[in-house]
């Protein structure tokens, strides 16, 4: 996009300021437009978006954090972009709690104003470009691990692509919470075989000794409890995708069993006098390193071979962080429709940059308990910082909370704020308890809560 179709709309209730910075703007190359009442503005907004809104704060009649909130009233993703002369880090929180995607003191040079013109565009380019990959098939599968503009999760979707135009067998690998699951079940969706069934199982989670009865079935008086004929998994997912989380987990004794039908394309299930065949692609994962499972005896060679015939890893979240504000988007809305929530759910710009400096240790499952925590809990249809905290097990004394302090600008006095009110949170709201860790007395502790 060239600069002159970038259209920004400056208010001032100074229409020599309005003036000037419209005159600056059109000189670097901008559409602009300007108004000096906030009525005006409001009426140009909704009748056709801007690319960034860049406010004074104090207005007359109408704060820019009240003009903000009416703007993102008629256009929720609308960027705005915050001017004031009463510079404070408590106006900046607001701000950013507001949903100001940045804001400037006066004065400021024009190189400033620039700057942040810039990051704004950048920002909103960058998030409007995130490329999410359509299925083929028909079924309904969790897409949002691949919502993605970063290079090691495109990687991983051009090799998903060639992996799922064959029929051999596919081993995932990577750490738990990162979205094995999701990306077997896109594979198999946008497989030659995508009309036939998916079928998947947690090896972790199979009863030791119904592990073989549950892969390769079993005939009515095989033992027992068999009181009739029960196909396995194998059988039901023939002619499409069987899917083995956990590979790592499954009993030694039954890998040899695996191996042969993953050789023959054959089962013989428990009690029966006949082999079966079937047309089954299997694809295994595991978080486990595999190959060191085979030096210490614990997973076959032989069955590790077999299944590594195309490895795929998925990455950790902490290595796809360009990713996280799309990803974040995406599944509050999965969220919001499966919890039946209505309306939209917006999430201030705090609250991105936590998410961005945490390392989310659980990866992508983490980040949406987090968010359907945050969710449920919050009494309001934007997600504070105060509503990541209650929701998440986010420690306070965790280097993602130094660095979103670091990134925010907070003081000495903003932290102290922040770890007084994790501790009470902590405690339940018990003042004395609260109190007696942080090493104050009643007194003190309430001076501080204000």
């Amino acid at each position: 996009m060239t600069l002159e179709n970038v259209r920004l709309l400056v208010i001032d209730d100074d229409p020599g300021i309005v003036d000037y910075l419209l005159d600056m703007l059109r000189h670097k190359g901008y559409s602009t437009t300007g108004f000096t009442q906030t009525d005006e503005a409001l009426s140009a907004i909704e009748k056709e978006p801007f690319d960034l809104v860049i406010s004074d704060v104090v207005m007359p009649g109408m704060r820019g954090l009240e003009l903000m909130a009416a703007i993102h009233q008629k256009r929720p993703e609308q960027l705005v972009l915050l001017i004031t002369a009463f510079g404070s880090i408590d106006l900046a929180m607001q701000s950013m709690r507001a949903g100001a995607c940045d804001f400037l003191t006066k004065p400021f040079r024009i190189e400033e104003l620039y700057s942040a013109v810039t990051r704004a565009l950048e920002d909103r380019q960058m998030r409007r470009t995130a490329v999410k990959i359509d299925y083929t098939g028909d079924k309904n599968s969790d897409t949002s691990v691949f919502v993605t503009r970063s290079t090691c999760m495109r990687q991983l979707i051009n090799l998903a692509k060639r992996a799922a135009a064959v029929n051999s067998t596919v081993l995932l690998t990577g750490e738990s919470g990162t979205g094995k699951s999701a990306v077997a079940r896109w594979i198999h969706d946008n497989s030659p075989n995508y009309q036939g069934p998916f079928i998947a199982v947690n090896c972790a989670a199979l009863p030791h000794n119904l592990v073989e009865s549950e892969l390769f079935g079993v005939r009515k008086g095989a033992f027992t409890d068999a009181s009739k004929d029960r196909p396995g998994l194998f059988l039901q997912a023939d002619s499409g995708t069987l899917f083995l989380d956990e590979i790592a987990e499954l009993p030694l004794e039954i890998q040899p069993k695996l191996l042969q039908a993953l050789e023959t394309g054959k089962i013989r299930a428990l009690g029966a006098t006949k082999e079966d065949e079937v047309n089954v692609r299997l694809i295994a994962a595991t978080h486990q390193p595999l190959a060191q499972r085979v030096n210490d005896k614990l997973f076959r060679s032989d069955l590790y071979h077999r299944l590594n015939v195309i490895s795929l890893e998925v990455p950790p979240l902490r290595e796809r962080k360009e990713d996280l504000d799309e990803l974040v988007k995406t599944l509050i809305d999965t969220i919001c429709l499966r919890l039946g929530k209505q309306g939209p759910i917006n999430i201030s710009a705090e609250v991105l940059r936590w998410i961005q400096a945490y390392h989310w240790p659980g990866n992508v499952r983490e980040l949406a308990n987090t968010l359907e925590r945050a969710i449920v809990l919050a009494e309001h249809d934007t997600l504070f910082i105060e509503d990541l905290a209650q929701a998440s097990k986010i420690p306070f004394n965790d280097k993602s909370f130094l660095e979103l302090a670091m990134m925010q600008g907070w003081t000495v006095e903003d932290i102290q704020q922040a770890y007084i009110r994790h501790v009470l949170e902590a405690t339940g709201g018990n003042k004395i308890q609260a109190a007696r860790i942080l090493g104050l007395d009643r007194s003190t502790l309430y001076r501080k809560l204000g």
